[in-house]
């Protein structure tokens, strides 16, 4: 923690927020990685505690948490989220129908095209049911992950999807949430944030306005990567702002 810390602070960021990685009964593929994703949150929240008071004079450092949601543990996933103090909350989907799409082994049996809508609509449900989250982080994730011997069947077309993006759009901007536009994707093989560009676009059209940027920096390096792209897409896509949380509570900031 403490070296993505020093890292921000070198990249001349003023505010940052830790979202450190829950998913209840993720698939776990791999015997050796079962608990990966089950955060020991009192002791990431107490290491939290020590290094924002440390660094307090050089860069507001936030508290939250990204869940990974299912239908069957949006409940459990509720009591996470009353549980602590966050000061931000992202919502995600790693797991559609009890496969995570980060698996080639998530498409067999049916087509890319319909793993894709699956993926989708498990999201519209996420979002029906349950309501403690600020964003909704990497809406398309499932894209970056297309297995590239099945490239050839389908390329993805966010057109071929919008009817579900606009109705899950309308449940997210109705319950006053966002969106992320997330940048890890930039440094692979799909070269583009997650959302697409379209997808945020789009969010606008719809009268979308929460919408943070996040670079899911997993290591110190890729502290703040891409948000140069990100800035641009939020200009052309209408943005004149991007959001930050503290307390559950958004304030907008000027691009």
């Amino acid at each position: 923690m403490e070296e993505m810390i020093k890292a921000s602070v070198s990249a001349g960021l003023r505010h940052i927020c830790f979202t450190e990685h829950n998913d209840y009964d993720y698939c776990y593929l791999i015997p050796e990685e079962t608990g990966m994703f089950e955060l020991n949150t009192e002791e990431y929240r107490n290491g939290y505690l020590k290094l924002q008071n440390e660094y307090r004079d050089r860069i507001k450092i936030g508290f939250g948490i990204e869940l990974g949601i299912q239908p069957h543990t949006l409940e459990e996933s509720g009591r996470l989220a009353a549980a602590y103090p966050f000061d931000f909350i992202i919502a995600s989907s790693h797991v559609c129908k009890k496969k995570d799409p980060y698996y080639p082994s998530y498409y067999d049996g049916i087509s890319v095209k319909e793993g894709i809508r699956d993926y989708f609509e498990e999201i519209l449900t996420n979002v029906s049911g349950y309501s403690n989250y600020d964003v909704y982080g990497h809406m398309d994730y499932i894209v970056r992950y297309i297995p590239k011997e099945r490239e050839s069947e389908y390329t993805y077309r966010f057109k071929d999807f919008q009817d579900i993006f606009e109705a899950i759009y309308k449940i997210i901007i109705s319950n006053g949430k966002g969106i992320e536009i997330n940048t890890s994707g930039l440094k692979q093989r799909i070269s583009q944030t997650n959302p697409c560009p379209e997808a945020v676009r789009f969010y606008k059209e719809l009268g979308g306005e929460i919408i943070t940027v996040g670079a899911d920096a997993h290591t110190p390096d890729r502290v703040g990567a891409g948000f140069d792209v990100a800035g641009r897409i939020l200009l052309e896509s209408g943005f004149r702002h991007y959001c930050t949380f503290e307390g559950r509570k958004v304030s907008f900031h000027d691009l």
